[in-house]
């Protein structure tokens, strides 16, 4: 991910087979390089079989003449002649221990870093890897998955073999999937099979510059014959006008001009032509403050260094890694670029593209309402799936169902009445941008001119930790104070203990204040409430408020007139629940329903549904909302739909979501971070976080920090202001300095590839956020807490 110098220009070499030429191919790569007068390094990091076959080997035998311009090196070596999955199992089975991706990947990326500190001027380097493309790598991932986390430019070699025409494709075509930057593809002309007729103009068409190049001479048996005969070879495929391979290295290099140019010219175009969503363009004027995200993968964006670039001189990488400290707006879940998403997007595209939906129905989607229904946030309560494309889009129809299925059980309802009903909700509450949906929110910083809410808005108690002690806040409205009333909780696992707590004084309270305030609203002759929307556990946008959840049990059982419990019908209004931002394991399970004790009438999922790959919502809905659209008359049907309602491709990657997330909730880290948020006597809580339990605590202790709350991968920290509101920059100007990428004691980072790195966070006024994807790895979560720390403590 940090591996793009303006000295040194780097390339990995991918084969389309075995026995491509590879070696070969590289080798004269790096000879046209030296001959052109650069510093040469060659890389093969895996090696198997005898040393005297060894590709490095091959490679200084070869370029002897240019060899104080030229290293080359070999990272890990095996002994028997196989794929390196084997290699290093029967190099000592009792004492090996595979090395993982990780250390696999950060042992190259060191070896780049150290070759570009140890050179100044204009340099080449290869990276030649073994077999195939998907050939195994050590530790018996693909290779073409283990090394994309370096995203290092590649040049292709191509099979002129027979039924080399399909590998070769099939190669690119998988490098493709993958994101990799494809700049050349090279192979031997075979006067027989001819496979470069075909693939010249294929890969033209692609914009991708191709070139063949001449068959070695047979091999001799006389080793000193052999030799001349192969270095004769080299010299004229290196040199030869037309076809060679330095031309190759010249278009290499001019590909390498391009990228950094590109990425130079990046903030200068994007101020002259982006408008930003929640930007204010007054603040941001320099090209200096807008991010460069180059590629992004697992849990770290790759960014452009803007320093190196000002520096002609510079060693450093023009790329640096950036933890995606936001989840990429709450959407991550498996991290960025995850191999199973990308193909399950391209098996759809391939098999469907987009199809029409009204009185249709395609496989993905058939699967994922089934799956969300039956076996998912709808179980025991929802009977139908409507998609659309967002969260925002998504609550819009779940109101107007609400709305619907009110008006059709009170009979004799005008239609003036009906577009003045209300909507009853929590201060501070989010549903999205679009119009009707920011409706059903009070007045706030994100309404517009058109903003006309019609309903009441409770102040809701919330749920914090201070100074180490879980703290349930209750406003002054509800307490009838003054001021907020703070009520010290036994622990956070007592405070979602929602069961346990109905018959507790304060759950009395809130049912008289609930009660009182509804009835006051109706003799002033308020608005008419005809939907309890609700944001579960967490209001997000309104500032990270972790709403005590007794609170909103007794709202819910207050809306609807009884005890909440499982009821084929909605009773007093209909209740959804916005789970946009909550559902699915981002906070540690997979609907709050169970939690709270209440089911909703109504339910929207999005985000973290597809796995942060590409838009698409679901609103879940009861037997008996369904119902009130049916009649025999179209008009009362549910108007409502976009052109790609359900596209398949967003349905197959969130059925591939939802598979790989009830594989997480079986892993090793989901199950240890569950252990060290268990009640004082060992046994499971209700709730529990990726985040350290120490962590959290000693932050709530720190002077500057307000509160700080966690639950499953989401933290939040609230600082001191006395400005506190969205507008407040406190949180951003405490907490700056993480966006600088740093390592202090030098050794390997838990970015791909160990480079340092910097944190890419967003605030919400005095809030600071923080979210993981749900497969974050324990390691770089700990190194996000020490950040944190470290900047917190020094300010």
């Amino acid at each position: 991910m940090s591996s793009l110098f303006q000295h040194l220009r780097i390339h990995q070499v991918f084969g389309a087979n075995t026995n491509v030429g590879k070696t070969i191919l590289t080798t004269a790569l790096v000879r046209a390089s030296a001959q052109r007068g650069k510093k040469v390094f060659y890389l093969k990091p895996v090696s198997t079989g005898p040393l005297e076959d060894a590709d490095d080997y091959h490679v200084n035998q070869y370029t002897a003449r240019y060899a104080r311009s030229i290293h080359a090196e070999c990272l890990f070596r095996y002994d028997e002649p196989v794929s390196p999955h084997l290699a290093v199992k029967m190099k000592d089975i009792e004492s090996t221990v595979t090395p993982s991706d990780e250390t696999f990947i950060n042992s190259v990326a060191n070896r780049i870093r150290t070759h570009a500190r140890s050179t100044m001027g204009p340099a080449h380097m290869y990276v030649e890897t073994a077999g195939g493309v998907h050939s195994p790598a050590l530790s018996g991932t693909s290779q073409a998955d283990c090394y994309r986390p370096l995203f290092l430019p590649t040049v292709l070699i191509g099979d002129s073999n027979l039924g080399g025409i399909s590998s070769t494709i099939s190669s690119y075509e998988c490098l493709l999937l993958r994101g990799y930057i494809i700049d050349a593809v090279v192979l031997f002309r075979d006067e027989y099979y001819r496979n470069w007729e075909y693939l010249k103009p294929y890969f033209a068409e692609r914009g991708i510059f191709l070139t063949m190049v001449d068959h070695p001479p047979s091999q001799l048996s006389d080793a000193s014959e052999d030799f001349a005969s192969t270095e004769k070879y080299y010299e004229s495929i290196v040199s030869q006008p037309t076809d060679s391979v330095g031309s190759v290295v010249d278009h290499l290099d001019v590909c390498h001009t391009q990228r950094l140019q590109e990425l130079e010219s990046i903030p200068r175009r994007t101020l002259q032509n982006i408008w930003w969503p929640f930007v204010q363009h007054d603040f941001v004027k320099e090209e200096k403050d807008v991010t460069v995200i180059d590629s992004a993968y697992s849990d770290f964006f790759s960014t452009t260094n803007k320093t190196a670039f000002g520096d002609a001189s510079s060693q450093e990488s023009i790329l640096s890694p950036q933890y995606d400290g936001s989840a990429s707006w709450w959407t991550q879940t498996v991290g960025h670029a995850h191999p199973s998403l990308t193909l399950a997007a391209a098996k759809a595209s391939g098999r469907y593209g987009h199809v029409m939906f009204p009185q249709a129905v395609h496989l993905p989607a058939l699967k994922l309402a089934e799956r969300l229904i039956h076996d998912g946030p709808g179980k025991g309560w929802a009977s139908r799936a409507f998609f659309s494309d967002n969260g925002s889009t998504g609550m819009e129809v779940a109101i107007k169902m609400a709305l619907r299925a009110f008006t059709v059980r009170q009979h004799g309802l005008e239609n003036d009445e009906k577009k003045e009903l209300g909507i009853l909700g929590l201060k501070g509450s989010y549903h999205g941008d679009t119009i009707g949906a920011m409706d059903a929110c009070e007045e706030g910083v994100y309404t517009c001119e058109w903003h006309d809410a019609k309903g009441y808005w409770f102040d809701p108690p919330t749920v914090g930790i201070t100074d180490g002690e879980v703290i349930i806040n209750v406003p002054a409205t509800l307490a009838s104070f003054s001021q907020s009333s703070a009520i010290k909780a036994e622990s956070l696992a007592w405070v979602y203990d929602v069961e346990n707590r109905l018959h507790t004084p304060l759950a009395r309270a809130y049912a008289m204040y609930i009660t009182r305030a509804l009835d006051a609203l109706k003799q002033r002759g308020g608005p008419r409430l005809a939907a309890l929307v609700i944001e579960p556990l967490i209001m997000g946008a309104g500032g990270m408020l972790f709403v005590d959840p007794l609170f909103q049990r007794v709202l819910v059982d207050t809306a609807r007139g009884r005890r909440s419990g499982s009821s084929s019908r909605w009773s007093g209004i209909p209740v959804i629940f916005d789970e946009v931002f909550v559902g699915l394991n981002r906070i540690g399970m997979e609907s709050t329903g169970p939690l709270l004790g209440v089911y909703p009438d109504i339910s929207v999922n999005a985000k973290v549904l597809t796995g942060g790959l590409l838009p698409l919502a679901v609103t879940l809905a009861s037997k008996s909302i369904f119902e009130a659209f049916l009649s025999d008359n179209k008009a009362d049907a549910l108007l409502h739909g976009h052109s790609y309602t359900a596209h398949p491709i967003g349905c197959e990657v969130a059925n591939e979501t939802l598979a790989l997330i009830d594989k997480l909730a079986l892993s090793d880290d989901w199950i240890s971070a569950q252990a060290n948020w268990a009640k004082p006597d060992g046994s499971k809580s209700p709730v529990w976080s990726l985040w350290d339990p120490n962590f959290i605590t000693a932050i709530s202790k720190l002077p500057q920090v307000k509160e700080t709350m966690t639950l499953g991968s989401v933290l939040s920290i609230k600082f001191e202001d006395k400005a506190a509101g969205y507008t407040s920059q406190s949180a951003q100007a405490l907490l700056q300095s993480l966006n600088i990428s740093s390592q202090e004691d030098g050794t390997l980072s838990s970015a791909p590839g160990g480079a340092p790195f910097g944190v890419h966070f967003r605030t919400l006024g005095d809030v600071a956020y923080f979210i993981t994807s749900l497969n974050t790895s324990s390691s770089v979560i700990r190194s996000i807490e020490d950040k944190i720390w470290k900047t917190l403590t020094s300010t």
